[in-house]
């Protein structure tokens, strides 16, 4: 194993909501996308090239990295709009443009603008990541590789000295968490096929999710796959393993999940940043591993496996289209007032009720996600054990929200 070093955090922000919470969560930098050129247009309402700005004083603010996505196939009518984005990124100091077309590398460099490779880019070896060093920084590998081939691409940038544009060691980076895609790297055409939705242009309508039944055209028999979804495949997690993770030499971890909502975000973030700190103190062990991935458990997944890092062969198939989070969220009111001096929080029930006791979520686009247990419970200017729609809740809340931020019950899925 090569001489564990701090990897750099990166996580999701495909809101003003997460990105917050990506902040809080403990994220040492954040990867954000912006109008029809990255690879989750359809999934999410874009940021906007006027949102850059706002969203660079933010990370610079919490000293933390930007990363802006420009990872879609890009066409000739694409060009114009190709080059503002990077002129604006420049201009608004964001760190890097990631990416995986030849053209926005040109862009790139025409602009003076830092390079992180895609992985849509497939970069399996160290030959590519040789030739991708005239140009880049750092390179997101193909999700396909194992801990051992990826040991043997750290090893080897050291071994030949391979620096990047920067003049730095080339750095690389990996995914640690979030969907996995049955196509390479995730360039799928299956949408596109299907729906002629493109998902390498961030237009995946996600037909791969659907159940499907197999008819033999010869005999007329259906088959129904042992009731899996068999081009869906289970979330990658590697909590249980982030000191073979760090042990490789990867120089970066992202967390996948730019349509996933803030409390997502901030969950993923800070069991992740626990773990990765955990790790370098000599404090990773099976109980506090445990606790993380009952956390992980909590917020939006489809089950989870360690994906291709450790060898094992494809097969492990999600049950279900849906989340197999162990929690959910109920709304139930929005915020109307803050008091700073004595950090008390106002809410307006706008649906069903709220007991004190209960554990809510309040999430906004400045608050990120944050969750608060009602004790005591003011209804109305006096305490009281539960509210109703139509009512007026006050508690302690020590970070200032913003008027119609939102407040959600959070209940066990079962309830």
């Amino acid at each position: 194993m090569i001489n564990p070093k701090k990897p750099e955090l990166l996580a999701p922000a495909g809101s003003f909501e997460s990105l917050h919470a990506a902040i809080r969560g403990g994220a040492d930098s954040i990867y954000f996308g912006v109008e029809q050129l990255n690879m989750r247009t359809k999934s999410i309402p874009p940021f906007t090239i006027d949102d850059i700005k706002e969203v660079a004083a933010v990370c610079k603010a919490a000293q933390i990295k930007a990363n802006l996505t420009l990872n879609t196939v890009i066409y000739d009518y694409d060009m114009q709009l190709a080059r503002k984005i990077v002129k604006t990124c420049v201009q608004e100091g964001i760190d890097a443009v990631i990416a995986s077309d030849f053209a926005v590398f040109e862009i790139c460099r025409e602009e003076g603008m830092p390079l992180h490779i895609s992985t849509q880019a497939n970069v399996s070896n160290i030959d590519s990541v040789a030739f991708f060093s005239q140009m880049a920084d750092v390179i997101v590998l193909a999700r396909e590789l194992t801990l051992k081939q990826i040991e043997g691409i750290t090893k080897e940038i050291k071994r030949r000295g391979i620096k990047g544009k920067s003049g730095e060691l080339m750095k690389i980076e990996t995914f640690i968490h979030g969907a996995l895609c049955m196509a390479v790297s995730g360039k799928c055409y299956l949408s596109l096929h299907e729906m002629n939705a493109s998902a390498n242009r961030g237009a995946c309508v996600q037909n791969c999710r659907r159940p499907y039944l197999v008819t033999d055209l010869e005999t007329g028999n259906e088959l129904l796959i042992d009731n899996k979804y068999i081009m869906s495949p289970k979330d990658l997690c590697t909590i249980d393993f982030m000191d073979e993770l760090i042990g490789a030499g990867i120089d970066v971890f992202k967390i996948e999940g730019r349509t996933k909502s803030a409390d997502y975000v901030y969950t993923t973030t800070k069991c992740y940043r626990e773990a990765i700190d955990s790790v370098l103190e000599g404090t990773y062990k099976e109980e506090r591993i445990e606790c993380w991935r009952k956390e992980l458990d909590a917020v939006y997944n489809r089950g989870f496996w360690e994906g291709y890092y450790l060898g094992r062969k494809l097969g492990v198939w999600t049950k279900n289209p849906g989340s197999a989070a162990t929690e959910k969220k109920i709304y139930v009111a929005k915020a109307t007032r803050y008091y700073p001096k004595i950090h008390v929080a106002e809410f307006m029930l706008e649906s069903g009720s709220i007991e004190e006791g209960e554990t809510v979520m309040i999430i906004g686009r400045d608050t990120g996600a944050d969750k608060v247990v009602l004790d005591p419970l003011m209804v109305n200017g006096v305490r009281n054990n539960k509210a109703n729609r139509g009512d007026k809740i006050t508690f302690y809340f020590e970070r200032k929200i913003r008027t119609q931020d939102k407040l959600y019950k959070v209940v066990s899925e079962n309830a």
